[in-house]
């Protein structure tokens, strides 16, 4: 069986935000990336086709996709 997917862009910009502390919102298009336990916490803008809306990562969010 495969794996979660995760954006290999998104999780880099994922990585360098926790190791720098900055907490500004994600800009990301990458809806069918799957939420990982590292996104708890982070705040993202997530593409809908039309603008970005802010979604808040909470433990409930795990496992589930982005969009």
């Amino acid at each position: 069986k495969k794996g979660p997917f995760v954006d290999p862009r998104l999780y880099e910009k994922v990585e360098k935000q926790l190791s720098g502390g900055d907490r500004d919102p994600i800009k990301t298009w990458a809806r069918a990336c799957t939420i990982v336990p590292e996104f708890i916490g982070l705040t993202f803008m997530v593409h809908n086709g039309k603008q970005h809306l802010k979604v808040f990562v909470t433990e409930d969010m795990v496992g589930h996709k982005l969009g």
